[in-house]
């Protein structure tokens, strides 16, 4: 068969989808069904039995599989249909509609067509949003190349149709961010801290939303919807349509698994942040996405992350210099975001940053 796909866009043979991936049993399904009549208990206090049992799924889940999947979230599923008709009518808008609303190295926040992920095209079209605006990360203008440096602010370009599409995106983007705030403190106490240790992290978040469309793709045997990746933030809250084409690499063997759709769930992973605080104790997922010939594909991560200024390191709680001794030195989240958005549009000559950069090895 000849290529079909322009050559940007072709992995590696070692990194190409395979085509016998299957969906696999035993991926963590967790019902956060509790959580809708019993509030998540102050430090102190003792979790009621319901809490106690789901607390030992998201600890086990986390542990072993750096991901799971929930159901009675409190996310309405009309309001998840709502974002998902908008998604669905911007992407089928005509190619220069959606390139008046096109994100740059300037605002990397809007429409975009030509995505990197290890330095190999991925085979979508995105639309990102930040949660608040306005957003502040470090500049990327001094690495880019044009000069600059500091602190910038980010705006949201919202396009004029569908007319519906702002309203939608901003009423979601609350809804999710209230289920993270949930599963942010859910962790926090399988880590033995109270439950909001972490939240004020997120007092001014860099969060943002992702609508992904993944058109059919006439050779998915070479190129992917996403290359293979870790998230570098805390959480990922992910919806995805019922086409499928989302894979994990499985702990225990190592192996890509296909992740099923669940009608009226969220996939929930474990970013980066969350392996560092942990110490190691949960690590993140590394995931990818697989396109198909026949159908398109729609789904909506949402990018949990906390503001620009907070330094990441193990936190001091899971800490002892004798008996666990922080495997990460310290970071600085912005900057470590800003260093990743720079390879989203253009080819580096290294692969781009990488929570192993910090690994506390290197120091010595």
């Amino acid at each position: 068969m000849g290529l079909e796909v322009d050559p940007a866009f072709v992995q590696s043979p070692e990194h190409r989808s395979d085509p016998t991936v299957v969906e696999a049993s035993g991926i963590p399904l967790i019902d956060l069904f509790p959580l809708l009549h019993s509030p998540i208990p102050d430090a102190g206090d003792a979790a009621p039995p319901a809490l106690s049992g789901l607390l030992a799924e998201v600890e086990a889940a986390c542990r072993d599989w750096g991901f799971f999947q929930v159901i009675n979230h409190g996310v309405p599923s009309e309001l998840v249909e709502r974002v998902e008709a908008a998604a669905r009518g911007f992407f089928a808008m005509p190619a220069e509609e959606k390139r008046a609303v096109r994100r740059d190295e300037v605002n990397p926040l809007g429409y975009y067509e030509s995505e990197h992920t290890k330095n190999v095209r991925d085979w979508k079209e995105v639309f990102d949003f930040v949660v608040e605006e306005p957003a502040v990360i470090p500049s990327p203008a001094e690495r880019a190349g044009v000069g600059g440096g500091g602190l910038i602010e980010l705006w949201n370009q919202w396009p004029k149709y569908p007319p519906e599409f702002r309203e939608a995106c901003e009423e979601y983007a609350g809804a999710v961010t209230g289920l993270a705030f949930k599963l942010l403190e859910l962790i926090a106490l399988t880590l033995k801290l109270p439950a909001k240790r972490l939240n004020s992290y997120f007092k001014d978040p860099t969060s943002f939303i992702r609508l992904n469309y993944y058109p059919p793709c006439p050779s998915p045997d070479l190129a992917l919807g996403v290359g293979r990746h870790k998230d570098s933030g805390a959480l990922t809250v992910l919806y995805q349509d019922d086409v499928g084409g989302l894979d994990v690499r499985r702990r225990s063997d190592g192996k890509w698994i296909r992740v099923k759709p669940i009608p009226n769930s969220f996939i929930i992973n474990i970013g980066d942040i969350v392996q560092v605080w942990s110490n190691d104790k949960y690590e993140s997922a590394e995931h990818r996405v697989s396109v198909n010939r026949k159908k398109e594909r729609f789904s909506t991560p949402f990018f949990f992350n906390p503001a620009h200024y907070v330094m990441v390191k193990p936190l001091e709680e899971l800490v002892d210099d004798e008996k666990s001794p922080a495997k990460y030195k310290e970071y600085n989240w912005g900057e470590f975001f800003k260093t990743r958005k720079l390879s989203d549009f253009k080819k580096l000559e290294v692969e781009n940053i990488q929570v192993s950069h910090f690994a506390a090895t290197l120091c010595h």
